[in-house]
């Protein structure tokens, strides 16, 4: 075989082989059913959630937050895989060292998106909050004040039994602010940050 021929079937089969290689290491597969053991009630605890107003760059800071959930159980299960039936924040102050009260109206639900290694990818879903303080109040959501489609993304770790709040992806917006003292203004972006730890653990997988 000619000196270059054979060159050039080593790259065509080195280009096929690192393809290969991409492909098996890509991103998760998108998942259409669900195992989740044991499923049930399970409650969540997280320390320190912060509220970011990506605009302003105002930050709300809560001291801790409990979730009170229900999920699924067993296999085949599909989307939604739960529902967040309360969900609590205490002691949250913002700037100038204001004290604020955060309620969430909504029943949020909980989304597998796809499943990798012991880790599902997954979105919270229907979100809805009100925040008020002292000549402060205001209303979280995601596409307008009253849709209740806030949403925002997370991880859950089989390993850990932790479900990690996400600041990327999620559609959260601050709509319907009066007073506030210009640090956040209606229609502004925000984040959402915490990480819960699940009880009972749970073990989510998706075949």
């Amino acid at each position: 075989m000619p000196m270059r021929t054979r060159l050039g079937s080593i790259m065509v089969v080195a280009a096929a082989a690192a393809t290969v290689a991409c492909l098996g290491s890509g991103p998760a597969m998108a998942a259409s059913t669900w195992t989740i053991t044991p499923g049930g009630a399970a409650t969540g605890t997280s320390g320190t959630t912060t509220l970011k107003d990506t605009s302003t760059g105002t930050t709300l800071t809560c001291k801790s937050s409990t979730a009170k959930a229900t999920l699924k159980s067993g296999s085949g299960q599909t989307n939604p895989i739960g529902t967040i039936n309360t969900l609590t924040f205490a002691t949250c102050t913002g700037p100038l060292g204001l004290t604020f009260t955060v309620s969430v109206t909504t029943s949020p639900t909980l989304t597998g998106n796809s499943y990798s290694g012991g880790v599902t990818q997954g979105t919270v879903g229907k979100i809805h909050a009100n925040l008020s303080g002292p000549g402060c109040t205001a209303e979280v959501d995601g596409t307008s004040a009253t849709a209740n489609n806030g949403s925002v993304n997370g991880t859950y770790t089989n390993s850990t039994g932790n479900l990690a709040i996400l600041t990327t992806g999620g559609n959260l917006h601050i709509y319907d602010v009066s007073g506030c003292f210009g640090l956040v203004n209606s229609g502004d972006a925000t984040t959402f940050s915490a990480t819960y730890a699940i009880s009972p653990k749970q073990t989510i997988t998706s075949p």
